[in-house]
């Protein structure tokens, strides 16, 4: 398929201001039909580089200063609202919902095809949190693909960020239970902080839509756990990189009771010490770098701290000739 058919098929996304989406068809799942969007906003600057960013979970595209950071340094951006998140949910659907991460290899790969004819042939792959995840495992298991040539992961979700007894015995024990039940639900855990820290209706800057990325997310599904739980046990066994990968963490976490600055520069959903440990188990070139006060999804850190997260970004694209 030409550029010009994909062309055709775009239409103004709901960011306005250059943003185009492609909605991408996938055969029907356990849950029925299945679509993801492909967002992009592409440079002034004429280029056959691109980067293709997979977000994580709660979680849809949003963060335009990302995108236009990579336009201003010659990158067509692309983003993914993977199937059942953000863009790409549709009424007979629950949001998130997942049972393997490997479903996600449809979109992606379907996504770097049509950047591919879009007349690119180096694409950085990018990804926060699960999304992360998703983009290391994607990664390793297609050493080949022509036009990937690097990675950059944004705080990814390499462990659960819990105690170790639950570690060893009650994430692999819902996640036995998941494979049968997957859409029973059990507490989330996760700190009911983080979005508030950031929407600026509350005390953030940002602003997303708050039914795609809540403010609090009181439980999950078994199916998501144990998708998250076979995903890291693949990892955890050592998995070798092809391309040049960069890891970035919070150099803190914590986990805020009561609001307090500590929601904004620190990561209060991941553990980055897990991070790091596991980061080290990654075979190939991979950098790890520590970011000084930065949140969960590090591009949403106060204006310094993210300002040096893509100084340190580009510098090390530069340093690898990307």
């Amino acid at each position: 398929m030409t550029e010009t058919s994909h062309i055709s098929r775009y239409h103004t996304d709901i960011l306005g201001n250059g943003y185009q989406q492609l909605t991408l068809h996938f055969p029907d799942d356990y849950d029925g039909p299945v679509v993801a969007t492909l967002i992009r906003k592409k440079s002034a600057i004429s280029s056959n580089k691109a980067v293709l960013y997979i977000h994580g979970f709660i979680d849809y595209f949003f963060q335009t200063e990302m995108a236009e950071r990579f336009n201003q340094q010659g990158y067509d951006f692309y983003a993914l609202d993977l199937r059942k998140y953000g863009r790409s949910k549709r009424a007979h659907q629950t949001l998130f919902t997942v049972h393997d991460l490997s479903e996600y290899d449809r979109e992606i790969s379907r996504a770097l095809q049509i950047i591919g004819e879009e007349e690119h042939d180096s694409v950085l792959l990018a990804g926060h949190s699960t999304g992360g995840l998703i983009c290391t495992l994607y990664a390793a298991r297609h050493p080949q693909h022509p036009l990937l040539k690097a990675l950059w992961l944004n705080s990814p979700f390499y462990d659960f960020n819990t105690g170790l007894l639950k570690k060893k015995l009650g994430i692999p024990l819902l996640s036995k239970i998941g494979k049968h039940l997957p859409k029973l639900r059990v507490p989330s855990g996760l700190n009911p902080w983080y979005v508030s820290s950031l929407h600026r209706a509350f005390h953030g800057e940002w602003d997303f839509n708050l039914l795609w990325k809540p403010k609090s997310y009181p439980t999950v599904a078994l199916g998501f756990i144990r998708a998250i739980y076979q995903a890291q046990q693949e990892l955890q066994q050592g998995v070798r990189l092809a391309i040049p990968t960069l890891i970035m963490h919070s150099d803190q976490s914590r986990f805020p009771k009561r609001w307090g600055i500590q929601a904004q520069n620190s990561d209060i959903i991941l553990d980055v010490d897990d991070i790091a440990k596991q980061a080290k188990k990654l075979q190939g070139d991979v950098t790890v770098m520590t970011i000084h006060h930065g949140v969960h999804d590090l591009v949403l850190s106060g204006p310094a701290v993210r300002a040096w997260v893509y100084q340190q970004l580009f510098g090390w694209l530069e340093s690898k000739n990307l």
